[in-house]
């Protein structure tokens, strides 16, 4: 099988139901089959459940090239705000993809396709101790946060809020698998990042939830953008991230299901 294209510092194009606008120029393979390439700019977090889903749609689709540009959703809706050529954004809060909208680029209203909460991560057999959200206040230990301006960095400043923690962290990262890393490297003893990114690392990471996690559960939205070169490929994958299966693809990876 081939693998889906993973396209650094471009946006992530993705595409909307049926209903969305048609302001884009649909691209058809062989026999009605989709083709051209689909630019899809989606969060950190979703590296790899998207990687797998573009798989499946280049699996139906031989003529069809997904290519993926994962980053903090900030900085993706910046570019995409900036210019960027993209079919499809996918953002992990509603403030990031308000970004768009305001500037007028969807080509549709978006639609909430899943969500998530923050959970922390520690190297496998935790050798800092780190036991809650508590410990982020402890400067004997060296921690890892998202910065501010990306969703898992807000969410992170509301759950710090919420337990009266004042955090000290050593380093600010630009998106969630920059602070994940950290952890696997064992270069912290322990980040924030989402209960999806502890299931990604598998046994290299051991996860930690706690309660105030609630007070900041993330919305993901995606939309189909107005001038979205390959309309039809951007639908079919939106339709693909909203149905049984894809849903299915998210909740295995830790994600919940659509609110």
């Amino acid at each position: 099988m081939r693998t889906t294209r993973l396209v650094v510092g471009a946006v992530l194009a993705v595409s909307m139901l049926a209903g969305c606008g048609s302001s884009g120029d649909d691209v058809a393979g062989d026999g009605g089959e989709l083709g051209g390439t689909l630019t899809v700019f989606a969060a950190a977090s979703l590296t790899d459940v998207f990687t797998e889903l573009g798989d499946r749609l280049m699996g139906e689709n031989p003529s069809l090239e997904v290519r993926f540009t994962f980053a903090g959703s900030s900085a993706l809706a910046t570019q995409i705000v900036q210019g960027a050529p993209a079919d499809l954004f996918a953002s992990a809060n509603s403030q990031q993809m308000a970004v768009v909208t305001d500037a007028g680029l969807e080509a549709a209203d978006p639609e909430v396709f899943t969500g998530n909460v923050l959970e922390i991560a520690v190297p496998a057999d935790n050798p800092g101790g780190v036991t809650g959200l508590a410990d982020f206040a402890d400067s004997d230990l060296v921690l890892a946060v998202c910065a501010a301006a990306v969703p898992c960095g807000a969410a992170a400043d509301q759950v710090f809020e919420a337990a009266g923690v004042t955090p000290v962290p050593d380093t600010e990262e630009e998106d969630v698998r920059a602070a994940l890393t950290k952890v696997q490297l064992g270069e912290v003893d322990a980040a924030l990042v989402y209960a999806s990114d502890v299931r990604s690392a598998g046994s290299d990471v051991e996860g930690i939830p706690f309660p105030e996690a609630e007070e900041a559960v993330n919305d993901y939205l995606l939309c189909v953008l107005e001038d979205a070169p390959n309309l039809a490929a951007a639908r079919a994958f939106a339709e693909l991230v909203l149905s049984d299966e894809g849903q299915r693809a998210l909740v295995d990876a830790g994600f919940r299901p659509a609110s």
